[in-house]
């Protein structure tokens, strides 16, 4: 590993003269505001009478929308909030205190009911995207997830608090703070365990921190220098793994040196959280030509000679969803980049999973390589590191939660007996930098498990069948516009199923599509006790296509071994 460069913490410590406060919530600046006014008694009553106004006319609008839209008769959406209530069978079996203090609502689930309504609130569908485009055109501000800079450049919100914010090992502050939350903060503990769990099957771990569009397009922000800053722990942490025996990939210098080679020219795209795809492929590369040969041999079945086929591709960039503006918006406009194509046979790189090499990666490697992402495919951080490297690479790719989210897809498949780590050398940890601060590095534990026979429905490779079932539970959905991807799928427990095929009383895992271009789907609505109708198949069967997209799992760590099945919604 190479020492880490000075600028990463000092560079950072001259722009910033004086700690700068970390930005602050909407709801926390309307608290801080409202705790440090004065009314009049004629500002008080006009105040309170134009809340109660606004209290009264919200719901009825609702109302009157719903059914214009659903009839008297119909399923009004409104009405899923009275879903935190517990139902009349679950009142009557009451036997104890503590049976009736169960039927209290969660305040979790009391918030979600609230998040739902809010999202559906015609009210808000009707206004929100009027007033933030007067907001971002008029005032330049951004929303609660996507900040303006200078010259249309768009920036995440946690990407620039990652920069700006306190620093993520300060001990006695950040890591206790988020230990109450109940997160791992550490990530050393992490990386360290996991590369001493991977050490003993001779297994070489190499870490690759991805800076944040902010450390690198700071100029566009407001920053007064355009080399790579950091968080202020990072110079400490990057010190920290060194003296651990670490392996880490500066990418943060390979940028500097890719910037001084382009003249200066831009590094990431102007409207979307990841780095642009000459970037992107210069890193890989390098990362490349880092690791060590001796610790893989001779290579076979590479793609190093292969020709790249140029593609130009174009996309409005995932950061313009969050600010939450009309579809007619025609502020922001889509931009087009050259991507470069790694072909393999008569198709597009596929990764390997006999392969020598697992790439563990976020959206930024799973840019440029999914098509649904909206940038191409074929082209990404996986295809580019194995033409690099000359040979296959296998990879478990995830969009978001860098910090565990890979980890826990490796190490789940080796608790169902899949030993995804067998032959392995080399491992390439890769994931976006603000995971530092805000990650949860859980300690997960790869343990080899063994193959148990499984009560829940299975299907054919191949096969459909139709099934009509009750759902058990269902993992979390996130609401559209706070999250920097458009696609995401959700993982059902589904009880008492009955299907054409003769299935009865068999459970189901199964993986829906939950929201799509940033719009909720109907399943994203299930709710515990809700009948409903699909069509399932194997998940090998998609498993090419749907693996590398965001997908929520359910907390139950006995149905995290079951293999899941695809299911599509029946009308």
């Amino acid at each position: 590993m190479s020492t880490p460069p000075p600028h990463s913490e000092a560079g950072l410590r001259r722009a910033e003269p004086a700690p700068r406060p970390t930005l602050l919530s909407r709801e926390e600046e309307a608290e801080q505001t409202l705790g440090n006014s004065e009314f009049g008694a004629g500002a008080r009553a006009l105040l309170v009478g134009g809340f109660l106004a606004v209290m009264l006319l919200v719901p009825v609008m609702q109302v009157v929308a719903e059914a214009r839209a659903h009839g008297l008769g119909g399923r009004w959406p409104m009405l899923g909030v009275l879903r935190v209530l517990p139902s009349l069978a679950e009142v009557r079996a009451v036997r104890s205190l503590s049976g009736l203090w169960a039927l209290v609502p969660h305040a979790e689930r009391i918030k979600a009911a609230e998040k739902q309504l809010e999202k559906e609130s015609v009210l808000a569908l009707g206004l929100r995207p009027r007033v933030q485009e007067f907001c971002t055109g008029v005032l330049g501000a951004g929303s609660e997830q996507a900040l303006p800079g200078s010259g249309g450049w768009l920036f995440y919100r946690p990407d620039v608090e990652y920069v700006t914010g306190p620093a993520f090992l300060d001990g006695a502050r950040q890591l206790q703070r988020r230990r109450e939350a109940g997160v791992q903060p550490d990530p050393m503990a992490a990386i360290v365990d996991f590369r001493d769990q991977l050490k003993r099957r001779g297994i070489e771990l190499w870490v690759v921190p991805v800076p944040v569009k902010p450390c690198v397009e700071g100029r566009h922000f407001g920053a007064e220098s355009e080399r790579v800053l950091h968080n202020a722990s990072f110079g400490e942490f990057c010190a920290r793994m060194e003296r651990a025996g670490v392996r880490m990939f500066d990418v943060g210098a390979e940028l500097e040196r890719v910037r001084v080679k382009t003249g200066g020219g831009p590094l990431y795209l102007e409207a979307d959280t990841h780095w642009r795809p000459e970037t992107m492929r210069a890193v890989a590369e390098a990362l490349a030509v880092r690791i060590d040969p001796q610790a893989l041999g001779v290579g076979s079945g590479g793609t190093r000679e292969a020709a790249l086929l140029e593609k130009r591709v174009s996309g409005m960039g995932d950061t313009v969803a969050l600010l939450g503006l009309a579809s007619t918006q025609t502020r922001y406009r889509a931009q087009e980049v050259t991507i470069w194509q790694v072909p393999q046979g008569s198709g597009l790189w596929r990764p390997s999973p006999s392969a020598d090499v697992l790439l563990l990666g976020d959206s930024f490697a799973n840019l440029y390589s999914m098509e649904a992402m909206g940038w191409g495919e074929g082209a990404g951080f996986a295809e580019h590191l194995s033409r690099g490297l000359g040979r296959p690479v296998d990879a478990i790719v995830r969009n978001s939660d860098g910090a565990f989210a890979t980890r826990e897809l490796l190490a789940r498949e080796l608790r169902q007996g899949r030993d995804r780590l067998a032959g392995k050398k080399v491992v390439v940890w890769e994931f976006a930098a603000r995971e530092l601060a805000f990650g949860d590095w859980k300690l997960l534990a790869l343990e080899l498990g063994q193959r148990a026979e499984s009560r829940f429905l299975s299907v054919e490779a191949g096969r459909e069948v139709s099934v009509e079932a009750t759902v058990a539970s269902v993992s979390v959905v996130p609401r559209p516009g706070s999250v920097p991807y458009s696609e995401h799928i959700l993982t059902a427990h589904l009880v008492d199923l009955a299907s054409g095929g003769g299935t009865r009383g068999a459970d189901a895992l199964v993986c829906v599509w939950s929201m799509r271009g940033q719009q909720w789907t109907a399943a994203a609505r299930w709710r515990a006790g809700d009948r409903v109708r699909l069509r399932v198949r194997a998940w090998g069967d998609v498993a090419g296509r749907y693996e590398k997209i965001n997908r929520s799992e359910l907390s139950d760590a006995v149905l995290q071994l079951e293999e899941p099945l695809w299911g599509e919604l029946e009308p």
